[in-house]
């Protein structure tokens, strides 16, 4: 009688007296273990699971813990300027020797299920997890009802400055735009008759009050100044 086993995510074709390599397996070396994932039993007549073939089991003893082949993994990505890896690899495996086939009463046999070792660390690792989860939440302070907030006022949005009464449109000047108006403004110069009137020591004043030193002369304000007032 042969069957078709399932253990660590893949399927094997065993009978009694065959050694085989399975994933590795939470087990010694002598003991016996049992699979109890039979997908078909064989022999004289055969039978298929519906997934699994109810209260049929494969019983094995563990040889030895073993490392399979030595697996090289390389890789290398292209434009990628000296990108590449290369490592070695050994898979954990457990060598085992088929003792037995049964066709039923496996779920009553009392035999130590075979369970590979990854799951019995998950289980482990999310039980340690676990445990301070459950104390941090008995710990945790009763979170109060959050305080609705007052909706925060806008503040009034700061209406230009009006241009003063009587002032002339200093941006028709070349180079003078709103900015340099406002300054223009803000040093008393309001007409085109107070720039058509500055000297030699009004323009360097006047050049270090707005820190543009030279474009007066450069734009040539007091010319454009005079022209505008003689119309």
């Amino acid at each position: 009688m042969f069957a078709v086993m399932k253990t660590g995510g893949k399927q094997y074709k065993v009978q009694a007296g065959d050694k085989l390599r399975v994933e590795k397996l939470a087990a010694e070396a002598g003991e016996t273990v049992q699979f109890n994932e039979i997908l078909m039993l064989g022999g004289d007549s055969a039978t298929v699971g519906a997934p699994l073939v109810e209260g049929a089991a494969v019983q094995a003893t563990v040889v030895d813990q073993i490392k399979g082949e030595k697996l090289i993994h390389f890789v290398k990505r292209r434009r990628k300027h000296s990108s590449k890896r290369k490592k070695g690899h050994r898979q954990q495996l457990t060598l085992i020797e088929i003792t037995e086939v049964l066709a039923k009463g496996g779920d009553k046999t009392g035999v130590k299920a075979a369970v590979g070792a990854g799951s019995v660390a998950g289980v482990a690792v999310a039980a340690a997890a676990a445990k301070p989860a459950k104390k941090a939440k008995a710990d945790a302070p009763k979170a109060e009802a959050p305080k609705a907030e007052k909706p925060k006022a806008k503040k009034a949005e700061a209406a230009p400055a009006p241009a003063a009464a009587g002032a002339d449109d200093l941006k028709q000047l070349s180079g003078v735009g709103p900015a340099l108006e406002k300054k223009l403004h803000e040093a008393g110069v309001t007409t085109f008759a107070q720039i058509a009137a500055w000297g030699a020591d009004d323009i360097a004043a006047m050049d270090e009050k707005l820190s543009f030193k030279g474009r007066i002369e450069r734009e040539g304000w007091v010319d454009q100044a005079k022209k505008i007032v003689e119309g």
